[in-house]
């Protein structure tokens, strides 16, 4: 009987085959788990080890492991890396000629390699399968997992067959492995794998954190793409080796052209890119001293090169899950990294658009069906997506991609991944139901409701006033000991807060804001629900009947921005959730139902400190003012709001009401009107001196009401920090 793997014995075998005297947090919990013959969900964060696992379980254990990764570029990159410490491994895909692969699979049934590096559309393939029924598979890696769920972000129909896969090959070990998964992926993951169905008894989950607390996250309001580069330039020659995302291949090409055109050796990278220039931009990058890579997503899975300084999205990702495994690329050796999202709320009709590729309709769904079964009738066709999409009349290529998907999930049709090329012969299976594509159809509107939270979700972290790690680490079901950071762009400039259990007034106080927001039926900003606890009666306030709701003027004696300070507090804690668009409409979240009825155990908040009029634990909750008019608030009175992000009586910044005044000038000119038509010098100061972030703290300011900040917010929002420029 074989000793067990101690720690000792495992430290032994990390020295010999990795040269590393320690493991980082969880890697030898990981290995032993699967050495004792259990399954294991394995969630680490970008840079953490995930690959050291499954590659030491590898040589510890019989056989073979076979690892399913998603791109050509994460095989290369570990199969090179292994090579170099002598380990014998190598990889199958479509860049391996014919020859070559039938080396490759010489090489697997005599057990040359003790890892085989695959992309789950290989499993199609008729040669490797029968390679892969001669030998002893002792080990299944599924790297990249979140791909397997339709719950994640990048969700490839190809990894649903793995479950079958699973069941052909026996009793082998799996190991699934990710950095991106929240807990309903996980579990989603599990069941797509059939990991709690028998003879398997369900794997162990091991979860080791998703903090990066060396990443600097900041968010960065670009009205057009010349305010974009100039902010990216900026950042290149700051941090000079990074990478730089695109939503779009287009795009890659436009920005890559853009750098090199002001003198930068950027390096080009996306999908459509033959395989040998893919290959060549990947081995460029490797060896570069600072490489600048622009690329789609299909860059960075798996790269392992620690000394990545930035990580920039010139675009807006679709989900958390995808910002976050990308931002993860950079600082893999524990020394800062900045990362940036060049943020223009435009660019979500990109975003919208891979939506509905990914959710096809199911009038396309039966057009391409149709032509496929009528091209198909006579014998297999070879074919690319791209030429599916032409014969079918679709014009989006990501969503014929998705339909031949949902087809052959349907089992109407068998495709076979032709080596060395991107095509797939086709053949029509007989006795399949086509009833089974409407049922499959039908599971499709969920799925595009799930990915537009997501989409949601990431706007309403670009907008999120509080601490950006903690969002992060809350969206990902980690708690975040402290609300403050000091590595983002919201906590850099203001000190770290400590959360406190309130106390019964502070109490009083939450449950009528958290009431009030329930009572609007998220239908209103902010700043409205601070009118109404305030008791203003307001045009829109009165106009929309809510000087009649029960929680009117129950805070009279707050001031607007004391009020609205809470609110931000509430919303930093998960108590409010606030709608992606330009209107932030405020509604209750499940949390701050519970916190509204005191039913949520251990609730914590930063409560707001004496600052700009916003109430400290010290002077009392219930401290009154000393007159209140009952109508809307005389200019005086009006004025107090302005103070709402600076302290009482700040003077305006300068550089920020110089770009505000030439803004101002130029917009008048533009629409021929006097400059105070668009805003008054007053205005301009108030502006300048409160420096607001968000739409609601804009609004709260003299001269300033909802429809002029829907006209004119982003472009002011933009010129206060700086990132509108306006020409003289």
């Amino acid at each position: 009987m074989e000793a067990a793997w101690t720690d000792e014995r495992l430290g032994e075998a990390l020295q010999k085959h990795f040269g590393l005297s320690a493991f980082r947090e969880g890697q030898a919990e990981a290995v032993k788990t699967v050495l004792n013959g259990r399954d294991l969900v394995l969630v680490m964060p970008t840079g953490s080890g995930k690959s050291l696992c499954y590659q030491l379980s590898a040589l510890l254990m019989p056989g073979v492991t076979v690892v399913i990764s998603p791109l050509i570029a994460l095989m290369k990159d570990q199969v090179d890396a292994l090579d170099r410490k002598g380990i014998a491994a190598t990889f199958l895909n479509s860049s391996v000629d014919a020859d070559e692969m039938g080396y490759r699979l010489d090489g697997l049934r005599q057990g040359r390699y003790k890892l085989v590096y695959v992309a789950p559309e290989r499993f199609r393939n008729r040669r490797f399968v029968d390679a892969l029924a001669a030998i002893h598979v002792s080990l299944l890696t599924i790297d990249e997992a979140h791909c397997i769920s339709q719950w994640g972000h990048d969700f490839r129909p190809d990894y649903l067959n793995l479950k079958q896969v699973l069941l052909q090959l026996g009793p082998v070990r799996v190991m699934a492995v990710t950095a991106t998964a929240t807990p309903e992926v996980r579990d989603d993951i599990i069941l797509q794998l059939g990991l709690k169905e028998p003879p398997r008894d369900g794997p162990v989950v091991s979860v080791t954190g998703f903090a990066r607390p060396n990443l600097y996250l900041a968010v960065a309001r670009c009205a057009t793409h010349r305010h974009k580069f100039s902010r990216l330039v900026q950042i290149v020659e700051a941090y000079r080796c990074g990478i730089v995302y695109c939503a779009t291949r287009k795009m890659v090409e436009r920005v890559a052209a853009m750098l090199q055109g002001d003198g930068f050796d950027s390096i080009l990278y996306h999908g459509a890119m033959a395989d040998g220039e893919r290959t060549a931009a990947q081995e460029r990058f490797m060896s570069a001293s600072s490489p600048v890579v622009v690329a789609t997503n299909a860059f960075g899975m798996g790269v392992d090169r620690g000394d990545l300084r930035f990580v920039v999205h010139w675009d807006m990702p679709g989900s958390l899950e995808a910002y976050y495994q990308e931002i993860g690329r950079a600082g893999r050796d524990g020394a800062s990294a900045w990362c940036e999202l060049l943020f223009n709320y435009a660019d979500k009709s990109t975003q919208q658009f891979f939506i509905d590729g990914a959710n096809p309709s199911f009038a396309d769904i039966l057009a391409v069906w149709v032509a496929v079964r009528q091209a198909c009738e006579a014998q297999p066709v070879t074919s690319t997506v791209e030429e599916w999409a032409k014969l079918a009349k679709v014009k989006n290529d990501m969503e014929v991609r998705t339909i031949l998907g949902l087809i052959e999930r349907a089992r109407l049709i068998e495709r076979e991944i032709l080596p060395g090329n991107r095509s797939y012969t086709t053949r029509l299976q007989a006795g399949a139901d086509p009833a089974e594509l409407r049922r499959l159809a039908a599971g499709l509107e969920e799925k595009r409701a799930r990915d537009q939270r997501k989409l949601d979700r990431l706007i309403q972290f670009v907008d999120y006033p509080g601490c950006r790690h903690a969002f992060l680490l809350n969206y990902f079901g980690e708690p975040m000991r402290q609300s403050s950071c000091n590595a983002c762009d919201r906590c850099r400039h203001k000190p770290l807060e400590k959360r406190v259990s309130p106390n019964e007034e502070q109490w009083i106080a939450v449950q009528k804001i958290l009431s009030c927001v329930a009572r609007m039926k998220g239908r209103f900003g902010a700043m409205r629900v601070a009118q109404v606890l305030h008791g203003d009666r307001e045009e829109v306030v009165v106009r929309h009947g809510l000087d009649a709701l029960s929680t009117f003027g129950l805070l009279s004696d707050w001031a607007i921005p004391q009020i609205r300070a809470v609110i931000d507090a509430l919303q930093a804690e998960g108590c409010l959730e606030v709608t992606p668009d330009e209107y932030r409409m405020v509604a209750l979240s499940p949390k701050g139902r519970q916190v509204m009825l005191r039913t949520y155990e251990g609730f914590l908040i930063a409560w707001p400190h004496d600052k700009g009029g916003v109430r400290s634990e010290a002077s009392g909750v219930g401290a009154r003012k000393k007159t209140r008019a009952p109508q809307a608030p005389a200019p005086e009175k009006r004025q107090e709001t302005v103070g709402f992000c600076a302290a009482a009586g700040a003077e305006p910044d300068h550089a920020v009401a110089v770009r505000l005044q030439k803004w101002v000038s130029k917009t008048a000119a533009a629409h021929a009107v006097k400059p105070y038509m668009i805003l008054g010098r007053q205005t301009v100061e108030a502006i300048a001196a409160a420096r607001p972030k968000t739409f609601s703290e804009l609004e709260a300011i003299k001269g300033m009401g909802p429809v002029k900040v829907q006209r004119y917010g982003r472009m002011i929002l933009d010129l206060i920090v700086g990132t509108e420029v306006v020409s003289d």
